[in-house]
């Protein structure tokens, strides 16, 4: 009697699974050792195949290379980025979870070789510091309160680590984060910002300064929300996150800042702004306010207020929302009226000199994008220039550039020469760092 196509099919794995020669030639192939290549073939390896486009390769931020930090405790770096994808705390459009894979992808074009940062005089991935791109934080989509803890033990485990320069080189960071890792967070929510501040008040303790770019003020009471259905854990939400860090002392309330606010307000008066407490302690400077002072008097207005000290931390947190919707739509609560993506990053490096020791990009919602992903670059390249700024920060000398530049000398005003308009910046590409 022939066996039915099951048994014939259950005996014929068997019989393949108790095969010694299958299983030997397995075994055989994961014990081989790996041959070591000689130094000359690894050169013309790397001289032949190492270069990438800016469309190729594994998407991580700026072609960086990637390591799970949080899983390789001897990995040691002197900026990372780590990805927050979460998003289960908004108030208005969800999205921002996939913010750090769309960060990732529009950052593509900066490639280590060619990121020279004109008004830095810099090229910050061809610098002194190890950057890596670390990954993201594995954040649970079911609990808040359990979201906001990974993410507060991942700023931590990460930011506590060594420096890979370390505090006694001329080289890296000075004063209070001298031999200190700096994060860039990609967000995800607002909300991120709260674990974050855990973590560097942990570190540094002592309240941190923050410098908020954003549409709306993240100082709000809990009540706002619901005054009725409410518990602990809806009080972490991305409207509230500085209120809580304000009660529980994690800011300092003397030299922070709101920027870019046109934020709306709650009731019939200006009861959110003029209520007492700890979370009124920032300075704003309203969206507004740039057609009055413009930029530059923008940049004199956080200096004034944050200065320029050494010894106290500053927190950098960027919510996408703080441009226009006209510009960067992907974002969760849009309001118009923002600035524009040049008027930011001509903001952000004029503030260059702040002693950042931690930042975040958030907000960033690609499903509301449009196809030229325009919200996603800006926030790539918002990060750009604060990494760029952190990178020159420990440099340990003076490089001038386009923004900072030493002297009249090294500065020729743009003229116009055959239709066309040239500008000649007198800075030393070929500096050895």
């Amino acid at each position: 009697m022939m066996p039915s196509f099951k048994t014939a099919f259950l005996l014929g794995l068997l019989a393949l699974s108790s095969s010694p020669v299958v299983l030997g030639h397995v075994h055989h192939h994961h014990e081989e050792p790996n041959e070591i290549v000689p130094e000359d073939k690894r050169e013309g390896l790397l001289q032949k195949w190492e270069q990438e486009w800016g469309y190729s390769g594994i998407s991580t931020f700026a072609h960086m290379k990637t390591v799970k930090c949080l899983v390789e405790p001897d990995e040691l770096y002197d900026i990372a980025i780590i990805g927050a994808p979460f998003d289960t705390a908004v108030t208005y459009r969800p999205g921002a979870r996939f913010g750090p894979r769309a960060i990732r992808a529009a950052s593509a074009r900066q490639l280590t070789g060619s990121s020279y940062n004109v008004r830095a005089a810099i090229n910050p991935y061809l610098s002194w510091a190890t950057l890596r791109d670390c990954g993201d934080i594995p954040v649970t989509p079911f609990d808040n309160a359990l979201a906001e803890r990974q993410m507060y033990e991942a700023f931590l485990e990460l930011g506590s680590r060594p420096a890979k320069t370390p505090a006694k080189s001329k080289y890296g960071a000075k004063g209070i984060s001298a031999g200190k890792t700096k994060l860039v967070a990609l967000g995800g929510d607002h909300s991120v910002a709260l674990p974050a501040l855990r973590a560097l008040y942990e570190i540094y303790q002592k309240p941190i300064t923050v410098l908020h770019f954003d549409a709306h003020l993240d100082t709000w009471n809990p009540v706002r929300y619901s005054s009725y259905w409410l518990s602990e854990q809806s009080r972490f939400n991305h409207g509230s996150f500085f209120h809580i860090a304000s009660t529980e002392g994690l800011i300092s309330n003397t030299t922070s800042a709101h920027a870019g606010i046109r934020t709306r307000l709650t009731g019939v008066d200006d009861s959110d702004y003029t209520n007492p407490g700890p979370e009124q302690g920032f300075m704003r400077i309203h969206a507004d306010d740039i057609d009055d002072i413009g930029p530059a008097g923008v940049i004199d207005s956080i200096i004034n207020r944050i200065g320029l000290d050494p010894e106290q931390p500053v927190y950098l947190s960027v919510d996408i929302d703080v441009l226009d919707p006209g510009t960067a739509p992907g974002t969760g609560t849009p309001e118009p009226g923002g600035w524009t993506t040049r008027e930011m990053i001509r903001i952000l490096r004029g503030i260059e000199k702040l002693n950042l020791v931690g930042a975040d990009i958030v907000e960033v919602s690609p499903s509301y994008d449009n196809v030229g992903e325009t919200t996603a670059l800006a926030a790539a390249q918002v990060a750009f220039e604060i990494i760029t700024s952190m990178v020159k920060a420990g440099t340990g000398t003076d490089l001038g550039g386009w923004y900072g530049k030493k002297d009249d000398q090294d500065f020729e005003a743009p003229s116009v020469a055959g239709g066309q308009t040239q500008a000649r910046f007198a800075v030393d590409q070929n500096k050895e760092l």
